[in-house]
């Protein structure tokens, strides 16, 4: 729950939570964008090529204007497909600024306060889980304070009764991520086949009221 969280807007929760969908999804443009840079890695370096949500990754999230235009595309179709997240490995983890222990992921939010400019400003960091389909995140204010925000994913609607609990135990290792319980599968097209991932349109009416998926 992030209202009233240090300036969040309403329109700023939806762009976190559709970008939470598209990064549990490995179906997503967000994914695929990662698998693929993944496998060029390993096979410039001749590495066996595994897994690459169990390597260390860099999602930036980026909050536009609820104003901005784009010229080749509408913020409506751009954040219906994750275009507004970036994602590069980390090859220095003495880069970020906390451990995260394997199987978590440092995301970094940054948000654009004027749509007539191009600048992005620091919003927050933090950690993804994708097992739990979770982002602990430390929001920042104005004034450079910051508060930490759970953000579940809007879709699951039945978490495990003891979540919180092994997520502060992932966080601090003392839970490998494979011992986490895994209710991202049901949000995620490349085990759950039926399942479909909503619009920005349904997104933003279902936070008004006006409308489900």
């Amino acid at each position: 729950m992030m209202q009233g969280t240090l300036g969040v807007t309403p329109f700023d929760r939806c762009v976190i939570n559709m970008s939470l969908i598209h990064l549990c999804d490995r179906e997503s443009y967000v994914s695929q964008e990662m698998q693929k840079r993944y496998t060029e890695r390993k096979r410039e370096t001749n590495e066996a090529i595994d897994n690459p949500w169990l390597e260390l990754h860099q999602f930036t999230i980026l909050i536009p204007h609820p104003d901005r235009e784009y010229e080749d595309t509408t913020l409506d179709l751009g954040l219906t497909h994750g275009y507004n997240i970036e994602v590069e490995p980390v090859g220095d983890r003495a880069t970020i600024p906390y451990p995260i222990p394997e199987g978590g992921h440092f995301v970094i939010l940054l948000k654009q306060n004027n749509f007539k400019s191009e600048e992005f400003l620091m919003f927050g960091t933090g950690i993804f889980v994708r097992p739990l389909g979770i982002l602990s995140l430390d929001i920042v204010g104005d004034r450079g304070e910051s508060k930490p925000v759970i953000i579940k994913h809007p879709i699951i609607r039945e978490y495990p009764p003891d979540w919180e609990q092994k997520l502060k135990r992932f966080l601090n290792g003392e839970m490998k991520w494979n011992e986490l319980p895994s209710p991202v599968g049901y949000v995620d097209r490349a085990y759950h086949r039926d399942y479909r991932p909503p619009t920005w349109n349904e997104m933003a009416l279902a936070a008004r009221g006006l409308a489900g998926f």
